[in-house]
């Protein structure tokens, strides 16, 4: 009886024993599966071979900093802005960066897009390039002229202003939608009478014979820079985003104060001769701002233009899209 009496006392504590061991062993397992640095999160940013972040990438700062975060970092190049955009609407990017004029379409298509900083404005590197012993002495001789640019490009705002100013509507000249590469072969083929472009490809295109700047883009764009992540993870981590964007800035400092470094860098990554590199990097300054009012009514009249021109089909609200960062 003493016996079985002993049983019927030790069995209840061997289960609580087993019971107790098992939890403790799924928690610590649940530990050790969360320290592992296989399972560390990715940070997935776009960028293209001529912007701020291919800096950053080749200087390999952000990888650094991002790892005591438990972040890795996965970089995507994409040829163009819209594209790129495109990839951050379908989630296959988390961050980005681009021209004024893309995120405003991809707004007008339902993009949730966030615009979480603003580069410093670069209008000088901007402008319409003509022939020296060409027909087109001024804004004015443009009126029937066949005009390459890229559609929905900082470009196409510039050009449309430049004719506002010699009272021409967008609809009397012929527009040539290129991108810069085929834009240029076009221009050096007398294909088309003008072209509006941005640096570096002005820099290395006024390079060229009989070639000069009708007009730089000096009170007609600010030709902005904007850093842009996808609703969701600005939502879920304004954390990483300011990290990115303090180390965007260190490797902004460095291109201005290395500028020959930095337009050997681009050069190689560009395939555009360095000192038309270096021209470029010389006419601007890289750095992070933040989105303040008069930023947001910048981008909210080239939007208002897109609009009234029906460019755009849909009226979009600019500032319902720029995350605020310092509210969180």
């Amino acid at each position: 009886m003493n016996l079985k009496r002993k049983y019927v006392y030790f069995i209840p504590f061997l289960l609580f024993i087993l019971f107790t061991s098992t939890i403790m062993s799924g928690c610590n397992k649940g530990n050790t599966k969360a320290a592992s640095p296989s399972d560390n999160k990715v940070l997935r940013i776009g960028y293209q071979k001529n912007c701020p972040l291919v800096i950053l990438k080749e200087l390999g700062t952000l990888e650094k900093e991002l790892k005591s975060h438990g972040y890795k970092v996965k970089w995507s190049e994409f040829q163009a802005g819209p594209a790129l955009l495109e990839a951050l609407s379908a989630g296959s990017i988390d961050f980005g960066r681009t021209g004024d004029s893309p995120p405003i379409f991809a707004q007008a298509a339902g993009s949730t897009l966030r615009y979480v900083a603003s580069g410093i404005s670069k209008y000088q590197g901007s402008g319409i390039l003509v022939k020296n012993d060409g027909q087109i002495k001024s804004l004015a001789d443009l009126k029937g002229k066949k005009i390459a640019f890229a559609k929905g490009s900082s470009s196409h705002f510039l050009l449309i202003n430049a004719l506002k100013k010699a009272n021409i509507s967008i609809n009397d000249i012929e527009p040539a939608y290129l991108a810069p590469g085929d834009a240029r072969i076009a221009f050096e083929q007398n294909k088309v009478d003008a072209w509006v472009v941005w640096d570096p490809f002005t820099a290395d295109a006024e390079k060229l014979p009989n070639t000069k700047f009708l007009v730089n883009g000096k009170g007609l764009t600010s030709d902005r820079d904007y850093f842009v992540a996808s609703s969701t993870f600005a939502k879920a981590h304004p954390d990483i985003i300011k990290v990115v964007l303090k180390e965007v800035q260190k490797s902004s400092d460095w291109a201005n104060s290395h500028q020959k470094e930095a337009a050997e860098l681009l050069s190689n990554l560009l395939g555009i001769e360095e000192s038309s590199m270096l021209k470029a990097i010389e006419r601007r300054t890289y750095g992070v701002e933040k989105i303040t009012d008069e930023v947001i009514n910048e981008q909210q009249h080239i939007a208002d233009t897109f609009y009234e021109l029906k460019i755009i089909t849909k009226k979009v609200n600019i500032k319902e899209n720029v995350l605020n960062l310092n509210e969180n």
